[in-house]
């Protein structure tokens, strides 16, 4: 039973491919990135190229990927192969996946080099049930972005990751590869820009909602809610099955998201590494 490294998505995705299409919801994540990677290049993060992981023993048991400068971002995993990761990820700022299984990995990391990781985020994932648009809307309505509103879009995506605990290495070219594959919409009031929501581009029958973002002085005035209702909708009329992550330390999304018909279904951890 062992890790395999490999800088080639190729041979990532045929070693690991089907154990992560087996459970789409759960493995939303590196399922997107790898698309992305796919779509645009090795260069769809950053100029520094990704590199992949998958730990066998008669069959593949986990996986991992890393675009850096971002944290590794690993599945569910049996508890021996978060103790063979420590040596493998020895040189990474942190590690991003399943509460229990980002656990597993710390804890063995603590015994491991002594150092304490800390928790960065908590997160829940959600699954849409019943799509229910809040009553009533607020003024205005959801339109696609266009290439004119590229910089706003860049200065929401860092506001977005700085509200929400994350790095946000590149804004420009995270904006243009979402612009690209026309993932975005805006609320517009009065002609205005108010709020955004986006879905990655579905994989496996899944499309996860992401980012969500109000500028702090317009919260507050159903925007968030009306234009995550609209992507959700978008979705889910394209035949997807539709998720989202929030952060457990915002009350508010994780009471809009289940009044819009989000439910629960795991808890997610963020790790620094001292």
């Amino acid at each position: 039973m062992t890790w395999h490294l490999t800088s080639d998505l190729d041979e990532f995705e045929r070693a690991a491919g089907e154990f992560l299409r087996a459970d789409p919801v759960r493995n939303t994540v590196l399922l997107t990135v790898m698309a992305s990677l796919r779509a645009s290049g090795a260069g769809a993060y950053s100029d520094v190229p990704p590199y992949f992981g998958w730990y066998t023993d008669s069959q593949t048991r986990a996986a991992f990927l890393r675009t850096p400068p971002m944290p590794a971002i690993v599945t569910d995993a049996p508890a021996d192969a978060m103790e063979s990761l420590v040596g493998v990820l020895d040189e990474v700022p942190g590690l991003n996946g399943p509460a229990e299984t980002v656990a597993a990995f710390a804890q063995a990391w603590h015994a491991a080099t002594g150092r304490q990781p800390t928790v960065a985020a908590a997160r829940r994932l959600y699954r849409l049930t019943e799509l229910a648009p809040p009553q009533p809307m607020p003024p205005g309505d959801a339109r696609p972005v266009g290439d004119t509103d590229r910089d706003l879009l860049a200065e929401w995506f860092t506001a977005f990751a700085g509200d929400v605990g994350e790095a946000m290495p590149d804004a420009a070219r995270a904006v243009d590869r979402r612009l690209k594959n026309g993932e975005l919409l805006l609320w517009e009031a009065d002609g205005v820009p108010v709020s955004l929501a986006g879905n990655t581009t579905p994989v496996a029958g899944v499309a996860r909602v992401a980012p969500v973002y109000t500028p702090a002085t317009l919260r507050g005035k159903g925007y968030a809610g009306a234009v995550t209702a609209a992507v959700s909708r978008r979705a889910l009329d394209a035949g997807y099955e539709v998720i989202l992550f929030t952060n457990l330390a915002n009350p508010t999304s994780n009471a809009l998201y289940q009044r819009l018909g989000y439910r629960g279904i795991g808890d997610w951890s963020l790790i620094e590494l001292g």
